[in-house]
Parts: C-alpha cells; structure tokens; sequence
C-alpha cells in the first residue's frame, strides 16, 4: 500500500479530508465519503476502509453490519493534498440502496469491465449469504470439484458453439463460461483485480520486448 504522510494532509477546519473510493480492477468509482485522522490511521493499518461520518459524528468501518467490506490497495493524494483516492478491491455493493455505486452511472454493454465487477460482487454475496434457491448458491454448497466440473463443461460447450455458424450460441456459452470462471476465482479467493495486475504485467513484458 502507498505510504501517506501525515504531515503533508490539509484537513479542512472540520478535521477531514474528502476520500474518493474506486474499485482497484475497473476504476469505477463507488463512493464519496469523508476521512479524518484516526479514520485515515485505521485505514492504513486495517487495509480496510474506514471513514468519519459527518450526520453521526462518528467512526465507521465499511461493512462491519453488511459484510461488503472494501480491501484497500493503494492511497493516494492529489496535487494540493486535499483529497484523497482508496483503490479497493470491493467484498460487495459500495451503496447503502445494495447498488455497486452510490454514483448512478448508467453501464453500457460494451463496458465489460464494471459489469465483471458487479457480477463478481454478487457472486461474493452468494457465497456469503447462501440464499436458498440460488444456483450460485448450489455450487458452492457442492464444492470445489463441482465448480470445476461445470467449467469444465461449459469449456466444451464454448468450444463446440465456436465450430458452429451461431453467434448467438457462442455468446450465450461464452457468458456461461465466465459467470462459471467468477465462481471459481471467488471460491478460490482471487480477485479481478489480481488478474488484471497479471495481465498489465504481460502487457508491459511484451511492450518491453518490442522496445
């Protein structure tokens, strides 16, 4: 995690410092939130997000009653030292309404990325909460080996749309196939943002064989 100096933060008279939380994979931005001092401190220590809330006058931890606690990977401040960003690796919705966001933002198909996240999110909650009649739900009861199995299955699936003239059935097993790769990144406890680090890393490997 990037090292904060204390004594470079402008707090405003209140004692606080605006923090913009992003997801750390996709960039979208969840939330606004305020930070003093002791909640910055609780923050760097814990590696989960800690805030000041100005309506209560009181510390609050991210998630401590929900369970969608916000894994900080990096902080940093801007220019004047009078905000701060929380790259996170969110454990579920960033807004109290159970949205991904408390920014309405509307996703468009082709922003995969942040539908990737939402979807991983809710598979988390799943895991969680194990809600009767969820097929995610079914999976994970079942185990590791039936995860894998149905992986494994809709590989073949992938495969056999992909020899077939039908884009429509190739979509269609392409997304079953990832939604079963989320549920098992998330059984195993690996995060979109993991994967993307890798894949930057393969991306600046190439770059430098090309320099």
């Amino acid at each position: 995690m990037s090292e904060i100096n204390f004594d470079e933060i402008r707090f405003d008279e209140r004692g606080l410092i605006p923090a913009i939380v992003q997801n750390a994979s996709t960039r979208e931005v969840l939330t606004l939130a305020y930070m003093n001092r002791e909640s910055l401190q609780r923050t760097i220590e814990t590696k989960q997000t800690w805030f000041w809330s100005r309506s209560r006058n009181e510390l609050w931890h991210k998630g401590a009653t929900s369970g969608n606690t916000q894994e900080v990977v990096s902080l940093a401040l801007d220019c004047d030292c009078d905000a701060i960003v929380v790259l996170v690796n969110p454990a579920g919705p960033a807004c109290h309404t159970g949205a991904v966001s408390c920014f309405d933002l509307e996703t468009r198909p082709e922003d995969l990325g942040p539908l990737l996240d939402q979807l991983y999110a809710l598979i988390q909650s799943r895991e969680r909460e194990r809600p009767a009649g969820s097929y995610t739900t079914y999976l994970f009861e079942e185990g590791l080996d039936k995860i894998l199995k149905k992986l494994g299955e809709e590989s073949a699936e992938t495969i056999i749309a992909a020899k077939n003239d039908d884009d429509g059935r190739l979509t269609a097993e392409v997304s079953d196939l990832i939604y079963h790769l989320l549920v098992l990144l998330v059984a195993r406890g690996v995060s979109l943002a993991q994967v993307a680090e890798e894949l930057q890393q393969r991306r600046r490997g190439q770059s430098e064989k090309r320099a």
